[in-house]
């Protein structure tokens, strides 16, 4: 049985993302046989501190209709959304929200309890510190580096 820490809007989309996953015939986690905690906090600092509490979390949730590249590596409590792209050589921390229709290229890491936005771009080898928050429609050049926990603005470059 999956019980769900926190109640808002970051919660109602990992409820619909296990829907998707219990429908998707190709995916290895049946829903019905998840059990733990799911850290279902928008808010980085609230999520890091929320993750100290409990020792047992869900591996991690990864929508069907996200692409994930072999080569990389996902931390545990991590929710990958619908339309995520992440391609080789990545490296995604833990509790980590890689939010709707968001792109991570090659090489790129990601620390933990980072939030990347919907519609964030990071070209390749981006480093993104702890508990940044890369805001809504943001993008990084190649090689950017973004500090923890930091906040990149909504439509706005780091480089």
């Amino acid at each position: 049985m999956i019980k769900f820490i926190g109640d808002g809007g970051h919660a109602k989309v990992i409820k619909a993302l296990i829907r998707a996953i219990s429908r998707d015939w190709q995916n290895d986690i049946d829903p019905n046989k998840l059990s733990g905690r799911i850290i279902a906090v928008g808010d980085n600092r609230h999520r890091k501190t929320e993750s100290e509490k409990y020792e047992r979390y869900v591996k991690h949730l990864i929508h069907p209709r996200a692409w994930i590249a072999c080569g990389t590596t996902i931390g545990k409590g991590t929710v990958v959304m619908a339309g995520a792209i992440v391609q080789p050589g990545c490296k995604i921390g833990k509790h980590v929200i890689l939010n709707t229709g968001c792109t991570v290229d090659h090489d790129c890491v990601i620390e933990d309890f980072v939030h990347i936005a919907p519609g964030v771009h990071l070209c390749g080898g981006v480093h993104v510190g702890e508990g940044a928050l890369m805001g809504v429609g943001s993008c990084a050049v190649p090689g950017a580096k973004i500090e923890a926990w930091s906040l990149v603005k909504a439509g706005t470059v780091a480089k």
